[in-house]
């Protein structure tokens, strides 16, 4: 029985690509039957960018200041996904919006920091979304692993991880519980998606 191939995928940034580490980790230890094709920063000052480098994986910088049109950049974007060959294409704190071209629905995914539909939205990451759960007092958080459309933090929900909000916490203690589970989440996603498990 042949092995079957690792499944290309395209991580997409914007920032310190806490994300894309630990699916360089999950890769390199086994964990996870994929191969990084291609990462795409949308800032070439992103912290995520020397993650990538001290990885050795290929490299896009596509700003959104250099396209006159959410369209343009998203051309642009998905052009350098299909000649890297990227099947799968997964956003990790990535902070703009795309349009996704038809022969990519379906197989964009992103990973929030909370329970969606709760806390998401346009202006609605890292640090936001924590201290918006803390303000309404919820009794749980957690994240959600969704396939990407043309809006933000909407699109058919793969799977969530739950967290209880303890008493004193902080964004950042939050922060810390929640990414604890997005680790998790996110690998186990990608192999359902390898694996042919979701539609």
């Amino acid at each position: 029985m042949t092995t079957p191939v690792p499944l290309p995928i395209a991580v997409l940034i914007s920032g310190g690509g806490t994300t894309l580490q630990n699916l360089v980790d999950r890769i390199a230890a086994g964990a996870l039957h994929a191969r990084i094709a291609l990462v795409i920063s949308s800032r070439f000052d992103a912290y995520g960018v020397v993650r990538a480098k001290q990885a050795g994986l290929p490299i896009g910088i596509v700003s959104r200041r250099d396209f006159t049109s959410t369209a343009a950049f998203s051309k642009a974007i998905f052009d350098l996904c299909r000649q890297n060959g990227a099947e799968l294409v997964c956003l990790g704190g990535f902070l703009q919006l795309l349009r996704i071209p038809s022969d990519f629905e379906g197989r964009v995914m992103n990973i929030h920091p909370a329970l969606l539909p709760s806390f998401g939205g346009k202006g609605m990451y890292g640090r936001h979304v924590h201290e918006a759960v803390l303000a309404a007092g919820v009794k749980e958080s957690g994240c959600t692993v969704h396939f990407v459309d043309n809006e933000y933090d909407h699109g058919p929900v793969i799977l969530q991880r739950r967290v209880p909000v303890l008493k004193g916490d902080t964004p950042e203690t939050l922060a810390a519980q929640v990414f604890e589970q997005e680790c998790e989440a996110y690998p186990e996603a990608i192999r359902l998606y390898a694996e042919g498990k979701l539609r």
